[in-house]
């Protein structure tokens, strides 16, 4: 594989554990909903701090530990469904939008309780967008394909949410969206050879459907998103 072939060939980077714990103690704990500064301005410092190859490795693992992190609250879930009523529900990681179409209401929308304490308009944005900036470098940090399919996974959940769990769509979350599908993209233009997309994507891909985006602090729609446009600019290149 060409990211291991790098990582054991010559050339290589020089990383290093001890700031990317450091590092990634501080994004967590400085960070979130707790944070006195906006989720935007939250994004925008948190991009610069692991605007580094240490700083990728942290991004990418942040993304990692959503995604697991969201698909254990989800098993959680929907055993506790199956405890209380007898139905029996399938959390398929490569797709949730079947589980969300038949379960949408008895859900919850895993992200905004993680037990990392990430959220997503802050700390995963943020990483995304650095795992998407830094897209050509991956393959010398790590392997870029279960990171890609984690990549996919959140932008699922998201939009799955939207759809489906009731997780209103404002400038911070359309903005999260809007940073899932680029840095998915940019990956993907990176890899030698790129997978095939998730049925998740593939289905968004076929609608041409607009979404209003509101206002964080107020009802007013301020402008909209069109998911499918973006993912068909970004993913078929």
């Amino acid at each position: 594989m060409r990211w291991l072939r790098r990582l054991l060939g010559g050339r290589r980077v020089q990383l290093d554990p001890a700031r990317q714990q450091a590092l990634l103690r501080d994004v967590q704990h400085r960070y979130g909903v707790h944070a006195q500064i906006r989720f935007t301005e939250q994004v925008e410092v948190l991009t610069a701090t692991l605007d580094s190859d240490d700083g990728l490795v942290v991004a990418a693992q942040i993304v990692g530990q959503v995604a697991d992190e969201a698909h254990v609250d989800l098993q959680s879930q929907a055993q506790e469904i199956h405890r209380r009523t007898g139905r029996r529900l399938l959390v398929h990681r490569r797709n949730y939008r079947p589980l969300w179409k038949e379960a949408g209401p008895a859900l919850r929308w895993p992200l905004f309780a993680l037990p990392s304490g990430f959220h997503p308009y802050a700390q995963v944005a943020a990483a995304v967008t650095v795992v998407g900036s830094r897209a050509p470098r991956l393959d010398r940090v790590t392997d870029p394909n279960p990171l890609l399919t984690r990549v996919f996974e959140v932008l699922d959940l998201t939009t799955a949410g939207w759809e489906y769990g009731r997780v209103r769509v404002d400038t911070d979350a359309a903005a999260l969206a809007d940073r899932l599908i680029s840095s998915a993209g940019q990956v993907l233009a990176a890899m030698d050879d790129p997978p095939r997309l998730p049925p998740a994507v593939r289905e968004l891909m076929r609608r041409n459907n607009t979404v209003a985006v509101h206002d964080p602090a107020g009802p007013r729609a301020v402008g909209g998103i069109n998911l499918g446009a973006k993912m068909r600019e970004n993913f078929l290149v």
